[in-house]
């Protein structure tokens, strides 16, 4: 499948590894470079985001790199309705299958079962390096993630030896 088929939601981790570590940024880079035109971003993603910036030059640099670009896209993904409904439908089910006490579930859970569902009713791909949560989301509502890059293992190699990508 070609990377032109598929449309991308980048998980809220990817964001934060990139804006710490200065490879994992040039790989997000690459990443934007390559799947711009396939790439979507997630409200639920801005306010983790958002959550997340303590400082002002911080706040600034996130509203100028990240969500203004989106913006001025139209390249955004909210959560409908139902979805928001579904996933309080789909906590319950992990309650009853899995034991999952829902007064303990952490609001970045809570938040990736909703992130889920609108990636499946936009028909997006989530991309993300959390396997373990979105495994176990899946166990109960079926959506499409992968892992970081698509383009697959050695994404930055390729990419500087400028090979073609596909998924």
């Amino acid at each position: 499948m070609t990377r032109a088929s598929r449309t991308y939601v980048l998980d809220t981790q990817l964001f934060i590894n990139a804006f710490r570590n200065p490879v994992v940024n040039e790989e997000l880079q690459q990443f934007h470079r390559a799947f711009s035109p396939f790439e979507y971003f997630s409200v639920i993603v801005a306010q983790e985001l958002r959550a997340g910036v303590q400082r002002p030059r911080d706040r600034k640099a996130l509203e100028r790199n990240v969500l203004k670009v989106f913006q001025r896209a139209n390249r955004t993904i909210t959560p409908s309705v139902d979805a928001w409904h579904r996933s309080g439908d789909v906590l319950a089910e992990m309650a009853r299958q899995e034991g999952l006490e829902i007064a303990r579930v952490s609001k970045a859970f809570a938040n990736d079962v909703l992130l889920a569902l609108s990636c499946r009713e936009a028909g997006c791909v989530l991309v993300t390096d959390n396997e373990r949560d979105f495994q176990r989301i899946r166990r109960c509502v079926q959506f499409d993630f992968m892992k970081p890059w698509p383009g697959g293992q050695g994404y930055a190699a390729r990419r500087a030896r400028g090979a073609h990508l596909s998924r």
